[in-house]
């Protein structure tokens, strides 16, 4: 991942600390801290890195379709983490950042960004299973 500072590696691997230890009110806080810091762009930076350890390498060629069976019933910090995660996985920064415009917009980034850390452990403990 070229362009994203050091400091959003060491504030993802941070929230995913605290997450991994269930800590919920701790990724909230450093979220918090990350946005007072670097504004909107920081948050970015961390969710890119998030998205980044969640997929883990990327296989290379082609536009990538994820699937998320019943993923329109979802609720609206869940749809987002899938969304932005196959933005992620095909590299695709303009839908990338319109969601997180939209989530600003809608009063929903927080709970998407805690959303997507979550997601991140659980993909975690999954592959360490």
């Amino acid at each position: 991942m070229t362009g994203v500072p050091q400091h959003a590696f060491d504030d993802a691997t941070q929230i995913l600390t605290c997450a991994l230890s269930g800590d919920s009110d701790a990724v909230a806080s450093t979220f918090d801290a990350v946005v007072d810091r670097d504004g909107v762009v920081g948050a970015w930076d961390v969710a890119w890195c998030l998205a980044a350890t969640m997929v883990g390498g990327l296989p290379s060629g082609g536009g990538w379709t994820l699937e998320f069976p019943g993923i329109d019933d979802a609720r609206y910090d869940k749809r987002w983490v899938a969304r932005f995660v196959s933005a992620y996985v095909n590299g695709d920064f303009p839908t990338g950042e319109a969601l997180f415009g939209a989530a600003i917009a809608d009063g929903q980034l927080p709970d998407c960004l805690l959303a997507l850390a979550g997601s991140t452990v659980a993909t975690l403990r999954h592959r360490a299973a």
